[in-house]
């Protein structure tokens, strides 16, 4: 009697519990990747961020959104691929925009230092001095329009492989996703009454997410050194993907989802144990790049 007495309040309670879980697994996945956005924008520096993080989750959410199509799961995971697709297409576009204009600025600042260590040599005659300008206004118009003519542009399709997922306008990177979108769609379309096409489909998708911390492990582990991560970071990952984990878990998520949640769990657990093992025993780390601190890195 004292348990139905306070259904009025239980009930309430657990929708409550359920919107705000079904709520963190919408928008919980793309928090880390705010501060990093504000940080390139302030900064107006995206070294520290890999594009290939926008590759990866790109190729696993679209494989989410197709497997949804074979075989239905709950619509907050379904909700997660969309807005995490979204929050990765603007990602790349801060970072195609500020690379673009660091690699215009760098180009206009080597011409500017020529242009000044040349004027800055000694013992010239007038005759020379008259020349050297003459020749130095001609370079300089040169070199600006061969700036504006020259400049190197990599487009999706140019189809170069050694310039992929490094091009020159936001808009290739669209036409990428597109393609791929529509060649995945259709395959997925033909093989939609297959029942081994629709799970394989299910693992590729959330496979491809969890192996996204795996380059971090081992970048970790070839130079014996944790340094530009962020244990905080790392933390973060792991309570994350516990939540995830468990959330699968009990929602009867498919079994792919569970799996691969639990990878990721072990992946983020490794790369902790690297960080307790490296401060212990401490060795002189080769020179590397330091890695995104608001993201797994690639």
């Amino acid at each position: 009697m004292e348990a139905e007495g306070l259904d009025w309040l239980l009930v309430p309670l657990h929708q409550l519990v359920s919107w705000g879980a079904a709520a963190a697994m919408v928008f919980g996945g793309v928090v880390p990747y705010v501060p990093q956005y504000r940080d390139i924008r302030r900064t107006q520096n995206a070294d520290g961020f890999s594009t290939y993080v926008c590759l990866v989750l790109l190729v696993a959410n679209i494989l989410r959104i197709l497997f949804w199509f074979g075989r239905r799961f709950e619509s907050p995971l379904l909700w997660q691929s969309a807005i995490m697709i979204l929050t990765m297409l603007l990602m790349l576009k801060l970072c195609t925009e500020v690379r673009v204009a660091n690699e215009l600025n760098a180009r206009r600042r080597s011409f500017t230092a020529l242009s000044a260590s040349e004027l800055c040599i000694p013992s010239y005659t007038n005759v020379d001095l008259i020349t050297l300008l003459s020749r130095q206004g001609a370079s300089a118009a040169d070199s600006k329009d061969e700036e504006v003519k020259v400049a190197p542009r990599r487009s999706f399709l140019d189809f170069d492989p050694h310039h992929f997922w490094q091009w020159s306008s936001f808009s290739d990177y669209v036409q990428c996703v597109l393609a791929f979108t529509g060649v995945a769609g259709y395959i997925t379309y033909l093989s939609i009454d297959s029942a081994l096409f629709v799970e394989t489909l299910g693992f590729l998708a959330v496979l491809t997410e969890a192996m996204l911390g795996v380059p971090q492990l081992y970048r970790n582990h070839r130079h014996q050194s944790t340094e530009g991560m962020s244990i905080k970071m790392v933390l973060m990952w792991t309570s994350g993907d516990a939540f995830k984990t468990a959330y699968f878990l009990l929602k009867g998520a498919p079994l792919q989802f569970s799996v691969c949640g639990l990878l990721q769990v072990l992946v983020d657990l490794a790369i902790l144990g690297q960080a307790y093992a490296f401060a212990r025993h401490p060795q002189k780390p080769a020179p590397h790049a330091v890695h995104p601190t608001g993201t797994k890195a690639l």
